[in-house]
């Protein structure tokens, strides 16, 4: 059996779990907590970062800390998982889900604009697949209507558009440390902060309404709560857990990066034969082998290959039923303009098996069964 997916595990991890219970502070803000988000902060050059349990609780502080009210709109694309919009949701927003391009799967940047209202508060671009969204066009437009962009770029750590790091780029970024990503703690996330301004009341929302932090640094003599908030702090064990990952990151990303170009490289022939599509990355995008996916001619053919890799022991994965087409997408959402792409592209496509650590011969093998579906 070939799995999807397997977890990372780079050697370090025990030595640093352990390390931890032997410091004796399991709860949130330990050592290992803060040592990754200097990580974070010194690799991504961003003004702050703050681990979370996850990155639906990254998007959820983010969602608090642009102030959405009942009533605001929230623009981001249909193709996505359910955390982006529910952040959102909960804090009253009506969802507007625009179109996404064929070519990465990613928000179509040109159709963004349309979608704006007066009661549109943020732009919310996905990162599929870890490469980037068109983001200099999404920043024009949030800049011209005075609108906040929060950057979901769950899939995209190690990352860049045009040199800049995924999630540095808008206002704020929510990364994923899942373990189904690149890089992880099993559950966990990050949000990164580029508005300095934002930083005390990041710190607010983060410990639970309260100003512990100023507490801590000295700033008051008790803490007390003084704004609406939650608790958005990790594990300690998750965050040592996360740290062996991260001082690994390069090599994890290395071993991805080669394991993506040896897919490509095998499947080009089926590509140029006109029978399947392989991911299409922009020049101006360095992306982070987060997934390898092929394009079918449709869910029928789709639904084939999937049964056919299984049969030869391979486990692959479709993705995300397009938001907009499900009871709560109608409930909290609408749909802007033609959904020309969204639900069409989703029923072709299908991701291959990709993980730190996937063999050569394993990947000859599973390109190998598709090309004998192929013919």
């Amino acid at each position: 059996m070939i799995p999807f997916n397997t977890p990372p595990v780079t050697g370090d991890e025990m030595y640093y779990i352990q390390e931890a219970i032997a410091n004796g502070k399991l709860s949130g803000d330990g050592p290992f907590t803060k040592a990754c988000q200097t990580w974070l902060e010194e690799t991504f050059n961003t003004t702050k970062a703050y681990l979370t349990p996850s990155c639906t609780h990254a998007l959820e502080m983010a969602a608090m800390l642009v102030e959405i009210e009942p009533g605001d709109e929230v623009i981001m694309p249909s193709y996505t998982f359910v955390s982006t919009a529910n952040a959102f949701v909960l804090r009253g927003a009506r969802i507007v889900f625009v179109d996404i391009r064929p070519d990465t799967m990613n928000i179509d940047e040109t159709k963004i604009e349309a979608a704006v209202t007066e009661r549109t508060k943020a732009i919310v671009p996905v990162h599929y697949a870890g490469t980037a969204c068109e983001m200099d066009t999404i920043m024009d437009i949030a800049k011209r209507h005075n609108l906040h962009v929060i950057e979901d770029a769950a899939q995209g750590v190690m990352s860049t558009y045009k040199g800049r790091a995924l999630g540095t780029i808008g206002d704020y970024g929510c990364l994923s440390f899942h373990d189904t990503k690149n890089y992880t703690s099993g559950e966990g996330g990050a949000l990164l902060l580029n508005r300095p301004d934002k930083q005390e009341q990041a710190e607010i929302i983060r410990e639970k309404g309260t100003d512990r932090s100023r507490f801590l640094r000295g700033q008051v003599d008790k803490y007390s709560w003084v704004d609406a908030g939650s608790s958005y702090l990790p594990a300690e064990l998750n965050a040592a857990y996360l740290y062996a990952q991260l001082q690994h990151a390069q090599a994890i990303n290395n071993d991805r990066l080669a394991s993506w170009e040896m897919y490509a490289k095998a499947l080009r022939p089926l590509e140029e034969e006109g029978l399947l599509k392989r991911p299409k990355v922009p020049a101006e995008c360095k992306h982070n082998a987060h997934m390898f996916f092929i394009k079918t001619a449709g869910i029928k053919e789709r639904t084939a290959l999937v049964n056919w890799l299984k049969e030869a022991g391979i486990t692959t994965a479709f993705h995300y039923v397009p938001l907009h087409s499900s009871a709560a997408g109608r409930r909290f959402g609408r749909f802007h303009g033609t959904d020309r792409w969204t639900t069409g592209e989703s029923e072709r496509l299908l991701r291959l098996p990709m993980f730190y650590g996937l063999q050569q011969d394993q990947i000859e093998e599973i390109t190998e069964q598709v090309r004998g579906f192929y013919k």
